[in-house]
């Protein structure tokens, strides 16, 4: 039986600002709060840990007053942070499954397992369920992302404890998870980029309803990522046919390349490329698929007019600048 671990975090950052943080942990865990519900969304067990920071030992100004938490109480009750870390994963099993509100969570979860020489149990690809996300797609567009406490308000969950303690917010995703359609949304998992894939046998695509997702290895540059064939090729996803692109990758932005190909059977196709860095500061690609209509096929020829006329006048302006004598 695999059980939904719906858990939540507060860390601390450097109150003396970025000249003092460390890029490797630039967001120290101070409190772990979840709740492990069954197949049914039933209520099994809760945990909470507070655990006492060691890099940034006094709390950030800001955070204090969000959380109400205080220093002398993390020195007086946390554990450190390794025990903590092992009462957690101990507690929430192997089957487990994890839950956020966000993406951020099991970012910055293994970030801080890494800075204290842990083992990183978890699978790769490491797949979640975003509760905002499922929230956005059960309630909203799909597309926006509201914060916890204003879906709270919204779904009129009584709030008998103030936001932003862990435990407190794990007990209120929870509750939202319960009351989404789960079994509209399931297939919508989101992927977590901690860590990213090495090898091309690592590369992995991910398929739901309405589109794909390709993540690849990592890559030194973005030059070299986008001439990689497998980065750049385009798959129907529905009937996984390689296709012959309509408007070629173009650059749109810096970390965005589009593309429209059309598949003989299903129609056009809108490609995205999201160019993401890792945590050694590679590069990786995210290449998206969707089946677009007329719209969707306007908006790409749109954007690839925009691009062309900016970099068309880019260009008068580099030859009308003088050379320096």
């Amino acid at each position: 039986m695999k059980d939904f671990i719906v858990f939540d975090l507060e860390w601390n950052q450097s109150p003396a600002g970025k000249e003092e943080s460390l890029d490797c942990l630039p967001f120290e865990i101070f409190e772990i709060g979840a709740v492990k519900l069954n197949e049914k969304f039933e209520k099994l067990s809760e945990f909470h840990r507070l655990i006492r920071p060691c890099v940034y030992p006094k709390l950030h100004p800001l955070i204090a007053q969000m959380t109400h938490a205080t220093t002398q109480e993390l020195d007086s009750q946390g554990l450190p942070f390794v025990p903590a870390m092992k009462e957690f994963l101990d507690w929430c099993g192997r089957e487990a499954f994890f839950c956020t509100w966000g993406g951020m969570d099991l970012t910055e979860l293994q970030r801080n397992m890494a800075y204290h020489g842990m083992e990183i149990p978890f699978p790769h690809p490491f797949l979640f369920y975003d509760v905002q996300k499922l929230y956005s797609l059960c309630r909203s567009d799909g597309k926006s992302r509201e914060s916890l406490d204003e879906a709270v308000k919204k779904l009129e969950i009584q709030t008998p404890q103030p936001f932003h303690r862990a435990l407190e917010d794990a007990r209120y995703t929870a509750e939202i998870l319960t009351m989404l359609d789960f079994p509209a949304v399931q297939e919508y998992v989101s992927v977590d980029y901690y860590h990213v894939p090495q090898t091309r046998k690592e590369e992995f695509t991910l398929e739901f309803p309405e589109y794909s997702k390709f993540v690849s290895r990592a890559f030194p540059t973005k030059e070299e990522a986008m001439a990689d064939k497998r980065v750049t090729d385009v798959i129907c996803y529905k009937c996984h046919r390689m296709l012959r692109k309509k408007i070629r990758w173009f650059s749109y932005g810096q970390r965005f390349y589009l593309c429209l190909a059309v598949c003989p059977e299903h129609g056009p196709i809108k490609a995205k490329i999201r160019m993401k860095k890792s945590e050694n500061g590679e590069v990786f690609a995210v290449r998206t698929e969707k089946l677009v209509g007329d719209e969707g096929v306007k908006l790409v020829v749109k954007k690839k007019e925009e691009t062309r006329l900016r970099n068309s006048e880019r260009g008068k302006t580099k030859k009308a600048k003088p050379d320096p004598e």
